[in-house]
């Protein structure tokens, strides 16, 4: 793509545009109009993040660890210095202001390496040249030993002996979270069916990809302009402020265009790096990951090693949970605290099970970072509570959907933590649904393309075996544990070439998700009017809050609406000072003021005629509560969300291929707010699931990854990617705007325990670990 001006680059912006963009269509909340980012992107003329250009700027790029664990005994950066075309050569010594950052308030990550390196890829040095190769070059000419240092790697050692274990200055345990429900011990003599099982998830990564990159440009007031891609502004900006030595205000962010996220941008990558070079020269800086380096610029998704025991009545009724969950963060907190948390209060999913006991541990180790990533804590314990699902219905004698109906929530039911369901929830239903739903004929096989290995003719459909599988996964919607949840929004009316007009302006990062198209609909439909034009997202309006937790809907949603709201009530109290109030009841529809008794009064072009109508207004959720540290009890979640999955997969059991043949999943809602994005949402999160299950891991061996490139880390392309067969529920939460839930993460959980479920039927083996290998089956 070519290089753009600066100014018009953003998440929804055409190149050729000024920096804002109408989104066309004429459709409000219910419908799908075009997504206004939607034809630059297919065409690619969309500015990304890595396309951001200005004339006379430097490039940066980072010197990183080779090791996952090592003492820095000698940096000598003045080889690198000297290089004709370098600007800049900083270390931790350079840095402005405070030398720690973090997520969640823990500020135990350097910007840069101070004198010890604590997983592979750690950032140590920094250079500025006027050549990205001539960058690169300078790199490779810093003079750097070290003493490597035996990695700690095994998280359950760590919680073995914490204190001497220790990764780094805060300890060896980030988070202990226990839940306590009744007696399990009482209970375990009671139960007449007990299964156990011990499961495993590797790292998966957000594989996004458009890789970290961004723009830094000094300012004449000694400031910053950032230009970067990421989930949240004002949350990298608390963070960036204090380690350049300067204040909030003194820096202005505007979000570049996003090449998804699915957590991995909520972290910092290359923001402070950048902002120190371009402070330190003068100059504008760039940075760009390659793809290579991408892999250690961000953090992953957690893996886990998990225990699990169930007791049940010989009818399949749940009796007690005993459970434990061990998460590895690597060598930073990250979000591994929320993390820790989710997979505790969600640790047995959307079952009704009277006595519970979870000890949830969060691990510092000098393995890759791991923070936030789609699901986010329930994954991982999804894909062991369903296995467990499963073993407990083959004990029983039990159908895999009808175990799970026993025992299924329902609205008035209480979670783990004894939080009370108080909105819908119909898991029986849903599982009902979706056994009805058909099953895919049997695979031409005269086509060797719908056989496991498809082209590469590994098999004429000699060993396949078919199987079915179920997975049913429940996951929290918004910020939890009492964090107070807001989002911003500020909406502008005004008459604009002779048509009503409204402007929204948010800090909500646009990552793929349509959010700039749902802000459109919502404007259209509270305001009644026809054109609608986004403001680029940057820090000149208050926080909208991360996009992440399927939360942008709920929480930016709301805010819009609030907003336009404000405006609208402003406005309809100017049309009464104009006309009169002998019309009664005003509202808005179609670009016109309209009288509940008689009908049109005015067009809204009449009654603005040269007013502007402006509204900020920020929206919060509803206060949850920080779990019980001992207990985890607490109403910790703002919402939550159902779906469930059933996976008809091919098997070769003979050489360990598997070809998914067809995804069916059934979800709850709320309100269908576009449905063309939201069935893109479904599909995005099933196959994120399908690449956990059968593909997806990053490979680390003493701390070392052995596959950062594409070459190596398979994600699903459209060719893994099956039909599906979709059933979206709409039952209204009550306390959501438009009684809409979140959507976009639910996906994620269910569809890798059911494909794993259904590689289990046509194999018959345990499969206590994702992704399935071929070894796995044919061992």
């Amino acid at each position: 793509m070519r290089p753009v001006p600066l100014r018009p680059t953003n998440q929804s912006t055409p190149i050729k545009s000024p920096g804002r963009v109408v989104a066309p269509g004429k459709g409000g909340v219910g419908d799908s109009p075009l997504r206004p980012d939607g034809t630059l992107k297919v065409a690619g003329e969309f500015a990304y993040s890595s396309d951001l250009w200005i004339d006379g700027m430097l490039w940066g790029a980072t010197l990183r660890s080779p090791h996952p664990r090592a003492r820095i005994t000698r940096l000598d950066i003045g080889p690198a210095l000297a290089m004709p075309g370098v600007r800049a050569v900083l270390t931790h010594e350079d840095v402005p202001g405070t030398k720690y950052y973090g997520l969640d308030d823990t500020e135990d990550q350097p910007v840069l390496a101070i004198g010890e390196v604590r997983h592979q890829g750690e950032p140590i040095a920094l250079v500025a040249a006027d050549h990205p190769e001539k960058a690169r070059r300078a790199l490779e000419a810093i003079d750097i030993e070290f003493e490597v240092l035996e990695p700690i790697t095994d998280p359950r050692l760590v919680i073995s002996d914490p204190d001497r274990y220790k990764v780094q200055r805060l300890g060896g345990i980030t988070r202990y979270q226990p839940v306590r429900v009744g007696d399990v011990d009482a209970a375990r003599e009671r139960a007449e069916v007990v299964v156990q099982g011990e499961y495993e998830v590797g790292i998966q990564d957000q594989a996004f990809l458009g890789p970290e990159s961004g723009l830094a440009i000094p300012t004449e007031g000694g400031g910053l302009d950032l230009y970067v891609s990421t989930q949240w502004m004002h949350w990298d900006l608390k963070q960036i402020a204090p380690c350049l030595g300067l204040a909030e205000d003194e820096i202005h962010m505007t979000l570049a265009g996003v090449g998804g996220a699915f957590g991995g941008r909520e972290d910092l990558s290359m923001q402070i790096h950048a902002g120190m070079l371009a402070l330190h020269t003068g100059k504008p800086v760039k940075m760009s990951y390659n793809r290579y380096e991408s892999f250690f610029g961000h953090v992953h998704r957690h893996p886990a090693q998990m225990r699990y025991e169930y007791g049940a009545t010989k009818d399949g009724r749940l009796l007690y949970a005993d459970v434990e969950i061990v998460l590895d963060g690597g060598a930073y907190t990250s979000s591994t605290l929320n993390v820790t948390g989710n997979a505790a209060s969600l640790g047995v999913g959307p079952y009704e099970i009277p006595n519970i006991r979870i000890d949830a541990y969060g691990v510092y180790t000098n393995n890759p970072p791991c923070g936030a990533m789609r699901g986010f804590g329930a994954v991982q314990a999804c894909f062991a509570y369903e296995s467990m699902m499963d073993r407990l219905a083959a004990a029983t004698g039990l159908s895999p959907v009808e175990v799970r109906r026993r025992n299924a929530v329902s609205e008035g039911s209480k979670l783990a933590t004894g939080q009370v369901i108080d909105s819908p929830a119909p898991l029986a239903e849903m599982l009902t649904r979706l056994e009805a739903m058909p099953l895919p004929a049997e695979a031409d096989r005269s086509d060797i393309r719908n056989l496991p290995g498809g082209a590469s003719q590994t098999t004429h459909g000699e060993g396949v075996v078919r199987g079915v599988g179920y997975g049913v996964g429940i996951k929290n919607i918004c910020f939890s544990e009492g964090f107070d949840d807001l989002s911003t929004a500020r909406v502008r009316l005004e008459v604009i070439g002779g048509e009503a007009t409204a402007l929204v302006h948010t800090a909500a990062a646009e990552v793929g998700q349509g959010l700039v198209t749902l802000e459109a609909q919502i404007a259209r439909t509270e305001l009644g009017v026809r054109k609608v034009t986004i403001a680029p997202a940057d820090t000149t309006v208050g926080s909208a809050g991360s996009s992440s937790a399927s939360r942008q809907s709920y929480m930016t949603g709301g805010a819009v609406q609030k907003a336009c709201h404000a405006v609208r009530d402003e406005l309809l109290a100017l049309a009464e000072r104009k006309l009169g109030t002998s019309f009664g009841q005003l509202y808005l529809a179609d670009g016109m003021v309209v009288s509940r008794w008689n009908g049109i009064v005015a067009p809204i072009e009449k009654v603005l005629g040269d007013e502007v109508i402006e509204a900020t207004r920020e929206f919060h959720h509803r206060p949850t509560q920080k779990m019980d540290p001992v207990t985890g009890q607490g109403d910790s979640h703002t919402q939550l969300a159902l779906c469930v999955h059933r996976a008809v997969v091919d098997v070769d059991v003979e050489l360990g291929l598997v070809k998914v043949v067809e995804m069916a999943a059934v979800q709850d809602v709320g309100k269908i707010l576009n449905r063309l994005s939201l069935e893109g949402q479904i599909h995005g999160g099933s196959a994120q699931g399908l690449g956990l299950a059968v593909m997806e891991e990053i490979v680390v061996s003493g701390g070392l990854v052995r596959n950062p490139s594409f070459t190596d880390y398979l994600i699903p392309t459209i060719l893994d990617m099956p039909p599906m067969r979709l059933d979206i529920l709409e039952h209204p939460d009550p306390h959501a705007p438009y009684g809409l839930r979140g959507a976009g993460e639910p996906p994620t959980l269910s569809s890798t325990p059911a494909i794993v479920a259904a590689i289990r039927d046509a194999t018959g083996r345990a499969l206590t670990r994702v992704p399935v290998r071929p070894e796995h089956i044919v061992a």
